[in-house]
């Protein structure tokens, strides 16, 4: 792309109030250009800007100018407004909808361990950082909190993936794949389930249903042992009786004869 067209989108985002997506500068031309060639422009002014105090990214919804960190303290005596300041309750909230969406109220309250107040999700709600995309099939269908684009615009993220790690996000994820694993019993049994470990030190989940079974075959097994000693003991017995009590011969008497 040559430098006129290039200058026409760079003008075009300077003056933008908005991000602009890339299907939004091919608009500027009367020609038709690829989007591959957009995409090559767009590089090439990030890269020339970069020593500058201005910064061109790319996020959620599109590709804007922004002054960069290193500028704000500078910026922010130009507006003696002070930004507003969010309660520790709001950026829990806040920061459980962004790594556990979609998320209900109750799974909110869950999680900080106290009851989610109303204003709370007011606040970020006109904010614009979190909507109700749905409703949870289950008892009176809570709605369920995400983020928006908005959020991640504020934040100059693309996606939810360029969110940073947590550190306790892999123990986390372990602990809820066991979790979920133990969890999953025969709801007729009455005993929990029993975690063994392997060779490897990796661990044997035997389910209390398999358990149950295994209980009643060694008990059926053992019930008819007991079984076939009765029946043993009881041939035995019945043929003693037959022995003892044999019938005496029919003598028939003189005056009978």
């Amino acid at each position: 792309m040559d430098d006129h067209n290039k200058r026409v989108i760079e003008t075009a985002l300077l003056c933008a109030q908005e991000p602009l997506t890339v299907a939004d500068l091919t608009r500027l031309f009367a020609e038709e250009i690829a989007t591959g060639e957009i995409d090559d422009a767009l590089l090439e002014l990030q890269k020339a800007w970069e020593d500058k105090g201005m910064e061109l990214v790319h996020i959620a919804t599109g590709w804007r100018f922004q002054s960069r960190l290193a500028m704000r303290e500078y910026l922010d005596r130009l507006t003696p407004e002070k930004p507003p300041k969010y309660s520790r309750a709001v950026m829990e909230t806040l920061a459980i909808i962004a790594y556990r969406q979609p998320v209900t109220r109750g799974e909110i309250e869950e999680i900080r361990g106290v009851a989610v107040s109303s204003n709370v999700m007011k606040q970020l709600e006109d904010r614009g950082w979190v909507e109700v995309i749905g409703h949870k099939e289950t008892i009176g269908r809570p709605g369920l909190y995400a983020t928006t684009k908005q959020f991640l615009d504020d934040l100059s993220l693309t996606n939810l993936q360029s969110l940073p790690m947590l550190e306790d996000a892999a123990p986390m994820a372990a602990a809820e794949q066991l979790d979920q694993a133990v969890m999953e019993f025969d709801p007729s049994a009455n005993v929990e389930t029993v975690i063994e470990l392997d060779e490897n030190g990796q661990p044997i989940i035997q389910s209390a249903s398999e358990e149950l079974a295994n209980e009643e075959s060694s008990n059926e097994e053992s019930s008819n042992e007991e079984i076939e000693i009765a029946d043993d003991e009881i041939s035995e017995e019945t043929s003693e009786e037959v022995e003892e009590v044999t019938p005496e011969p029919e003598d028939k008497s003189d005056e009978q004869k």
